[in-house]
């Protein structure tokens, strides 16, 4: 059994201007196309999706930034804690604010949240994870994720995130001798 424990409760959750800080990302990996033409393969971008213990529709790792962490700890944190996953934190993809119904509290009663999303290149899928329980992971070619999100504002992150990693492969096809 894992060793690794979820962070619970709010005593340590940041604020700025009644929205809560958020932090999370979009799992990505890659893997080789089934060309059957026997050409050399092509590299599929597939991402990563979590179920949701509240709901329908599948969600990207995210959670409350702490201040005892930096952003990209806490994406990180929520990625193992979430999705039982660790990689390598490769790009800033935003800011995305939305209304979470969950989250009221006195310092944000409307629930508004602000998240901060990264790219998150998997490099471990760990057997046990502390959601395990309560949450299903799932590997999922693009379009197959911008059609299961469960929130508009993820699915924005997800198209941004296209638009970055685009960016990335022209910029390190540049860089090709």
């Amino acid at each position: 059994m894992s060793d690794l424990v979820a962070r619970t409760g709010r005593l340590k959750q940041r604020y700025e201007n009644g929205f809560r800080l958020v932090a999370g990302c979009v799992p990505f990996r890659y893997r080789n196309s089934d060309d059957c033409t026997g050409s050399s393969s092509k590299k599929i971008v597939e991402v990563l999706m979590i179920s949701s213990p509240s709901g329908p529709g599948l969600l990207f790792p995210k959670g409350g930034w702490e201040n005892d962490e930096t952003v990209e700890e806490a994406a990180v944190r929520e990625s193992v804690e979430e999705a039982g996953i660790r990689g390598d934190l490769t790009g800033f993809l935003g800011y995305y604010e939305f209304r979470s119904k969950t989250h009221q509290d006195e310092f944000s009663p409307e629930g508004l949240c602000k998240a901060s999303m990264f790219a998150l290149f998997v490099k471990e899928e760990l057997q046990s994870w502390p959601e395990q329980k309560f949450r299903n992971r799932r590997w999922l070619s693009v379009s197959e994720a911008i059609g299961s999100c469960r929130h508009a504002w993820m699915r924005d992150a997800l198209e941004y995130f296209c638009k970055w990693h685009e960016c990335e492969l022209v910029s390190a096809r540049e860089d090709l001798p």
